[in-house]
């Protein structure tokens, strides 16, 4: 659990903000995203030592698992919906250009129709960039296992079809909401075309461009400017 970072045998010895912090004065790593912190940790700090770090991407990755505080309560999250819209809105506030990821659960024993058209109207309707949708499965020797209103695996194929096909109506609107600008893309890999490499800017879009082995593992100023049809930005190296 990433932002109880500190905990030693139940105390608090340290925290993530003392954490980032540190890294953040790191000179050799240019590079450091949060990949993954939940909203009740997530705090207005954090958020502001990465809104004027040079370091931090602008790139939040944080877990929400349900738009029902029902369905929350029953999973024993240490949050629910109104914290979530209030962590959401203070990043877009401070890093307007910040790339919001979430992870969602469907299926959750007792999960009705009602509540997930409750999660699906609450993600459609925060500015966030995509989703990383998981089925619920059952474990062995959790409490969850043990609950009742069981739902069915043809119900939970079809709700996670559904959030699937809003992450990418999501992260399409996000990359247009970004074309014409100019960041800073990380150059990483060789495309499934031999002839492109692929790289993230600062904000995670995934982008595309012609191949230069040369360019493998730099960062490099890039235009981005036409999205394709599979989802990665092309446009043009920009010279300093």
């Amino acid at each position: 659990n990433t932002g109880d970072y500190g905990l030693i045998d139940g105390k608090r010895k340290f925290t993530f903000l003392d954490l980032v912090k540190k890294l953040d004065e790191v000179k050799n790593v240019e590079r450091f995203r949060i990949s993954s912190i939940e909203p009740n940790l997530l705090t207005n700090e954090i958020i502001g030592l990465v809104a004027n770090s040079n370091r931090f991407m602008p790139h939040f990755h944080i877990p929400l698992q349900s738009g029902s505080d029902e369905i929350l309560k029953r999973m024993r999250r240490r949050y629910l919906t109104n914290l979530y819209e209030d962590r959401v809105e203070e990043i877009t506030t401070n890093l307007p250009d910040a790339c919001i990821g979430v992870d969602v659960i469907v299926g959750f024993p007792g999960e009705t129709d009602e509540e997930f058209n409750k999660t699906y109207q609450f993600l459609n309707e925060l500015p966030i960039s995509y989703l990383h949708v998981f089925t619920y499965s059952e474990r062995e020797n959790t409490p969850a296992a043990e609950m009742d209103e069981v739902v069915p695996k043809d119900i939970r194929a079809k709700r996670s079809k559904m959030l699937h096909i809003l992450s990418d109506k999501k992260r399409r609107a996000f990359y247009e909401s970004q074309l014409g600008n100019i960041r800073p893309v990380l150059v990483e890999r060789n495309s499934k075309d031999p002839n492109t490499l692929e790289g993230f800017t600062d904000n995670y879009v995934r982008v595309t461009l012609p191949f230069d082995e040369t360019l493998i593992n730099t960062i490099v100023q890039f235009k981005l400017e036409k999205i394709s049809p599979d989802l990665l930005v092309l446009g043009s190296i920009v010279m300093n």
